[in-house]
């Protein structure tokens, strides 16, 4: 007897299919840039994806949805946001992620945890919270098959300058890298042989001598900086800016 095939889903899956939420966000397709920006947003919060979270059950939804084609990989429909916030209560805390003013998920962990929460402290920052650095390595994540271009590279010299203090590029740092490649694929003629964001900002943090906590005039910055570069004048909606901006969302959350 022949083994029968899984059946090909015949409608997207959507917000209100995996999470019990109401309103227009229940109505709108898992999209892939959801995905990657709850696990980057996991990631830096809590130090690893969590098994059984948000972003594991948004990652399904939206690898099914995209193979039977009924969103891109590019496209992102929390257009209004993410955020994780901690709640400390006598032996444990609560850990709840949202898209938008839609809770997504609560999960109670034992406390105290070990130190992935807020790595700033440790890797030279001035304070809890999301680093730029590790913005950068979100940006891995979101839009790591990207290719580099000029907007990019003035993005990551942004961020570099605010997380470094430095005014200058630093040899061998990401913003030398990144220009680099915007350089080089500006010439090149064949996309395979382009050199993509995930390839530059992969271990960000190592490549910098100095980091800190994400602020919103940061955001705002290299937000600016990458627009200023950008033929259209916008910003990549899963890109460099949006990452710094959704920490700087983050670390504000949490004030």
């Amino acid at each position: 007897m022949s083994q029968q095939q899984p059946e090909k889903i015949q409608d997207p899956i959507k917000y209100g299919d995996v999470f019990p939420v109401q309103g227009e966000l229940a109505e709108k397709p898992v999209a892939p840039q959801d995905a990657a920006m709850m696990q980057a947003a996991e990631n830096s919060m809590l130090g690893h994806t969590q098994e059984g979270y948000a972003a594991a059950a948004m990652q399904s939804a939206a690898t099914q949805n995209e193979s039977a084609g009924f969103v891109g990989h590019e496209e992102i429909n929390a257009e209004t946001g993410l955020t994780i916030e901690e709640t400390e209560l006598p032996g444990k805390r609560i850990i709840t992620e949202s898209v938008g003013d839609e809770v997504v998920g609560q999960y109670s962990q034992a406390a105290p945890l070990s130190s992935g929460l807020y790595s700033a402290s440790e890797q030279g920052g001035s304070g809890g919270g999301i680093t730029i650095g590790e913005a950068l390595e979100a940006t891995a994540l979101t839009a790591g098959k990207k290719p580099v271009e000029w907007s990019d590279a003035a993005a990551i010299q942004a961020a570099e300058v605010r997380a470094t203090g430095r005014t200058s590029i630093m040899p061998g740092g990401v913003a030398a890298a990144a220009q680099s490649a915007a350089t080089l694929n500006a010439r090149a003629t064949r996309e395979e042989d382009k050199t993509k964001l995930g390839d530059i900002l992969a271990n960000a943090t190592a490549k910098l001598p100095s980091d800190k906590p994400a602020t919103r005039r940061d955001a705002e910055g290299v937000a600016g900086a990458e627009m200023r570069n950008d033929p259209n004048l916008t910003t990549h909606p899963a890109g460099v800016a949006a990452s710094v901006a959704a920490a700087a969302r983050l670390n504000q959350s949490h004030k």
